[in-house]
């Protein structure tokens, strides 16, 4: 029997599987309606949590609850009521998605696309309304430790892989929160540093990605940052919240609070907050009957409307907007049910995972190692067996299962015989604080050596691991290098066997003072359920490695420009930080300053051989409202399939303003069959090539004469094509 969720409004009836067509228009009709017969207090307790991980409705007029769920990468597991203890349930299991990072380095909007789809569906069968994902923040600096869960240092590849993203999660009712809004780039401090940053570098790098989400992929929410900027909280910011995201971008969804990031009741109503999370205020901890309302937005909130301090107005703007994000999710036409763990999740995990996966060196053909050869493999390394799932902070998961990479190499490998070696021990992983290992370290690297000795070849799966001050929310990495000894034990492994392959899992760049002790380097981040297979896959060869750096790679930490201005500029004083090097983030920085990075971002080698030829443009004069068109020609000389990424950058070198020596304009993944080739055509509108004025506030195309600089790397560039702006 069809059941009827009855409101009490005249000519207005709400069913639970709506058959007909809602317009807009409709919808704020029906929203109309509903605030007209709310409650001062109903409104009220919209707008802040009921519990961790929910926020309340309106029951007497059939106005459901809103759940929300971390999961950039996947649904997290269920928490208790009231603190962050695992409700210990058992239906609650996901699959792990690989992290920001290596969606990133896919440089393919459309593996973006599958994967913000089959999250959704996750979210959706798990009765989550709001997904608090994904993060675009910048890749600054190789040390913030929530770098794995953002897209990486540029912000035209972030944008592009961002929109696909939320299109997919919300195609199935499920919202997307994008965060952290905004400049929300290191865990130092984060709850207070104030961020002193040009408006052309908030506007050109740290900005465009969120931009993307909400005027192109119609984020349905937005989560605010933690960090100040421009002495105001971020969550409460009054040039962030308002000016720009519901002014300048027009965003007509909600405002989500990370947990604990209000401070200020007057700020929080007036600035552009609508939702209050995790707020933990005088209430759990002195066991008031219902702490939450005393939330920033709940009784102070209620007390100044009523003393006149706040007009109702404003609260009133915050609930058409809760009830706007309702109607597209818990309160939506959208029939679909989701699924959890299905084999096309674990596929589509896997097809990510595989694409992700980025070949930094190579030499003597390391990879792919055959797999007919009956070897003898040492492979060597603590993350060749750890979960990689659990930990991090807010991103762990509780995932129905995950492939390690020592069991997915046994399992393309079974004429091999495989010899494994800890290696060196990291200790568990505890959030917000470090417990050492009790295994001996010298004892791991002495059976390690031993190993090695004795194996044809050595694969060392090593990195960063996810514990505190790794790659782990709410705390940086300490240091440049590989944490454990990790770089003096794989200069003693190439001190006895000349062959070895590096497999780095991490969701950041690390030092390599060993570089050029071993043969191949993989990066592999953090890859989620299907890790081992994905590893696998590529280490044998079953998959032509096509990831490419979404990152630089610094020599030493003092080569990156957020490091080379001293601690005032990363990560601060403890008050405020001054963001110094501008627009120059990443390869900006490199390639301006001419520092040679040990690795460049768009960096990716390839088992076949690729070339990039006839690069050219459909005209060399265009006006500012006109589209480029570029084609070139992309050439497999090898004897695999393989898939190459075609970048284009842009360079303006007589400017009116300081300019970056080149910036990502473009790009395409395009597979091509080995002995073949494949013509790329890519479309460059001209107002790409803006810079953002300060004085005007606005963007301007310069005139004058560009070069479009075409290859396959931000350091390997092999064709040059000259336009002009008229």
């Amino acid at each position: 029997m069809k059941r009827l969720l009855l409101l009490p409004i005249i000519g207005l009836t709400l069913s639970c599987q709506q058959p007909q067509t809602t317009t807009a228009d409709d919808t704020e009709r029906k929203i109309d309606e509903l605030i007209k017969q709310m409650t001062l207090e109903e409104k009220i307790a919209m707008c802040h949590a009921q519990s961790k991980f929910s926020s309340p409705g309106v029951p007497r007029l059939g106005i459901p609850e809103l759940w929300y769920s971390d999961g950039p990468h996947g649904v997290r597991a269920e928490v208790n009521w009231d603190d962050w203890g695992y409700a210990g349930w058992t239906n609650d299991s996901c699959t792990a998605f690989p992290a920001l990072t290596a969606l990133a380095s896919t440089f393919n909007p459309e593996r973006s696309l599958e994967y913000g789809t089959a999250l959704g569906e996750e979210a959706k069968y798990r009765r989550k309304n709001v997904i608090l994902g994904p993060g675009v923040n910048i890749y600054r600096t190789p040390l913030n430790g929530r770098n794995f869960e953002y897209m990486g240092e540029d912000p035209y590849l972030a944008s592009e892989l961002v929109v696909p993203y939320i299109q997919g999660v919300q195609s199935n009712g499920v919202a997307a929160s994008v965060k952290h809004f905004a400049l929300n780039n290191q865990e130092k401090w984060r709850g207070n540093i104030n961020v002193e940053v040009s408006d052309r570098a908030l506007y050109e790098i740290y900005l465009p990605a969120f931009k993307a989400a909400v005027t192109e992929g119609k984020t349905w929410t937005v989560m605010g940052s933690y960090n100040q900027f421009r002495g105001q909280h971020c969550c409460h910011n009054e040039i962030l919240l308002n000016n720009i995201l519901k002014g300048e971008w027009q965003f007509d969804g909600a405002v989500v609070t990370d947990w604990g990031a209000v401070h200020d009741t007057k700020e929080a109503a007036l600035n552009g907050l609508d939702i209050e999370m995790g707020t933990w205020t005088n209430g759990l901890t002195s066991s008031q009957s219902f702490a939450y309302n005393n939330y920033f937005l709940a009784q102070p909130f209620l007390e100044m409307i009523r003393n006149g301090e706040l007009p109702e107005s404003v609260l009133d703007d915050k609930v058409r907007r809760i009830l706007r994000l309702m109607f597209r999710t818990c309160m939506s036409n959208n029939h679909s049910t989701g699924s959890l763990v299905s084999d096309a999740h674990k596929a589509t995990a896997r097809r990510v995972a595989d694409e992700s996966i980025v070949l930094l060196k190579n030499n003597n053909a390391f990879f792919p190692i055959d797999t007919a050869k009956a070897l003898t493999i040492a492979v060597i390394g603590e993350n060749a067996t750890r979960s990689m799932v659990k930990a991090g902070g807010s991103s762990e998961l509780k995932a129905k299962y995950e492939i390690s990479p020592l069991d997915g190499l046994k399992a393309q490998f079974p004429q091999a015989t495989f010899v494994y070696s800890l290696g060196y021990a990291g200790g568990p992983a505890a959030y917000g604080r470090v417990i050492p290992s009790p295994l001996d370290a010298d004892s791991l690297r002495r059976a390690a050596i031993e190993a090695a000795e004795k194996a044809d070849l050595v694969v060392f799966v090593g990195g960063l691991n996810k514990n505190h001050q790794q790659d782990c929310e709410d705390g940086d990495r300490q240091e440049y290098e590989l944490p454990y000894g990790q770089g003096e034990l794989i200069e003693a492994l190439a001190a006895v066997n000349k062959k070895i392959g590096v497999v780095l899992i991490s969701g950041n760049a690390v030092g390599m003072p060993w570089v050029d002790k071993v043969d191949a380097i993989m990066q592999a981040w953090y890859l989620g359920s299907e890790a081992g297979n994905a590893i696998a896959d590529v280490v044998s060869g079953r998959v032509n490695p096509s990831g490419k750096l979404p990152i630089s790679f610094p020599v030493k930490l003092e080569d990156s420009g957020a490091h080379s201005f001293g601690e005032i500029a990363f990560p601060g004083d403890g008050v405020n930080e001054k963001y110094l090097d501008d627009i120059l983030v990443g390869y900006r920085w490199f390639d301006t300053k001419n520092i040679k990075p040990l690795f460049a971002f768009g960096h990716g080698l390839s088992y076949t051989t690729f070339g990039i030829s006839d690069a050219n443009t459909d005209k060399s004069s265009y006006t500012a409202g006109e589209t480029i068109k570029l084609t070139a020609k992309i050439s497999n000389s090898g004897k695999m399939k393989g898939a190459e990424v075609l970048q284009v950058y842009a360079a303006k070198p007589e400017s009116e303003v300081a300019r970056a020596a080149k910036e990502l304009k473009a790009f395409s993944k395009c597979f091509v069959e080995a002995g073949e080739s494949a013509t790329v055509n890519i479309e460059i509108p001209a107002e790409r090539l803006a810079y953002f004025d300060e004085a005007q506030h606005d963007w301007v195309v310069e005139p004058g004469k560009y070069k479009l600089l075409v290859g396959n790397a931000s350091d390997n560039i092999t064709d040059t094509l000259t336009i002009e702006i008229k």
